[in-house]
């Protein structure tokens, strides 16, 4: 009778974890698909039925390639006649993204987690899907809002560089109207000499590039394009943001020193991304300096063993200031009556999307340096 009631009890207990399996199973909010070795569906939850439109009729007894868009429909039933003659787990027990395909015929991304049941009868595999799509919305959105913000601290960047521009502007535009101007009092003479005249016109024409050039540099840098990468000098495309930070800052006379390092590899990068960042932090630098004195501004390139390049933007200013020289990168925090907080550390973002790093420091002579460092491109990465 002892054996007897064991055997109750056991069976009990084994109806009763069965009974919890099936109701966590049930209840799951993730589909889960059981196959045989062949492919065959064996049976559903609830949760599959919702995410693929579905009964639980229609799919046990099918291939679980119903639930697949091609070309992974037609690859699936090779993949396990593969699984079955090598015994080589390529997706069991690894979590991977794949496309799951409704009853409608729409597909979506999906969280896929395969396990292996060991029976008497053969193997069957359980399939753990998760829809991704709000997911992959949010980051999509991510990606948008996080360019609409690089874009909007380069609007701010311009809004401060306003009054400087249109100095930097009318400066080749007043010189184009004075040699125009006297090239006509040339040509109202009795005999007009053609030499000084043609001189005029080239001066005229040597200022009209100049600005031309000024308006390309900030046309270039305005523009909100999607990211491009490209291998690019990085001696270039620091000199060229330098001169963009430069416009409106002669009354702070400032002394711009290169020490570019004219044998370093291309890098492939965004090049307006990376003048973003050069401009953030060289027009952080010439708006910290206080007081008369000499003011310097130190621009150099290096190379970081062979497979990066550095560039060391270092002031003989005040230094960062207490409150943020732990942490200058982090958001929404700025010393600036009118400032927003965001430009170092959209810098940041930048420098570590491209697979670099971004730093800043006291100098202890004075003053504060940033540093980043971006790898070298090659032209197989074009």
């Amino acid at each position: 009778m002892a054996d007897s009631g064991d055997s109750t009890a056991a069976i009990a207990a084994a109806r009763e974890r069965e009974k919890r399996l099936r109701s966590m199973t049930q209840t799951a909010p993730d589909a889960i698909v059981v196959i045989d070795e062949t492919g065959v569906i064996d049976t559903v939850n609830p949760a599959t039925e919702r995410l693929f439109g579905y009964s639980r009729a229609e799919l046990v007894g099918e291939n679980v390639k119903i639930l697949m868009p091609s070309p992974y429909r037609e690859a699936h039933d090779a993949h396990l006649a593969r699984y079955r003659e090598t015994g080589e787990k390529r997706v069991i027990g690894i979590g991977r993204v794949v496309v799951g395909r409704r009853k409608d015929g729409t597909t979506f991304p999906a969280r896929l987690a395969i396990g292996e049941i060991a029976l008497d009868q053969g193997r069957l595999f359980t399939g753990f899907i998760h829809d991704i799509t709000e997911r992959e919305h949010i980051q999509r959105r991510a990606g948008v809002l996080q360019q609409e913000l690089m874009h909007a601290s380069r609007l701010s960047a311009m809004g401060e560089m306003a009054s400087g521009i249109a100095h930097e502007l009318n400066q080749p535009l007043t010189a184009i109207m004075n040699y125009a101007r006297a090239a006509r009092r040339h040509l109202d003479r009795t005999e007009p000499d053609p030499a000084p005249i043609a001189d005029l016109v080239d001066k005229a024409g040597q200022q009209a590039e100049r600005a031309a050039e000024i308006i390309k540099r900030l046309r270039r840098f305005i523009r909100q394009d999607e990211s491009e990468r490209r291998l690019e000098p990085i001696n270039a495309v620091v000199e060229e943001a330098a001169a963009l930070a430069l416009i409106g800052a002669s009354d702070h006379h400032i002394e711009l020193i290169f020490d570019l390092n004219d044998s370093l590899p291309p890098v492939l990068i965004d090049r307006i991304e990376v003048q973003q960042v050069v401009l953030n932090i060289l027009r952080n630098a010439i708006e910290a300096f206080e007081g008369p004195g000499d003011r310097k501004i130190r621009v150099s390139t290096g190379a970081v063993g062979s497979e990066k390049v550095r560039v060391d933007i270092r002031d003989n200013g005040p230094g960062l200031a207490p409150e943020i020289a732990d942490d200058p990168f982090r958001p929404f925090q700025t010393t600036k009556e009118d400032g927003l907080g965001i430009g170092l550390a959209i810098s940041r973002t930048i420098i570590d999307a491209h697979g670099g790093r971004l730093w800043a420091k006291n100098l202890p002579e004075g003053g504060a340096a940033f540093c980043f460092s971006l790898p070298v491109g090659s032209e197989a990465d074009e």
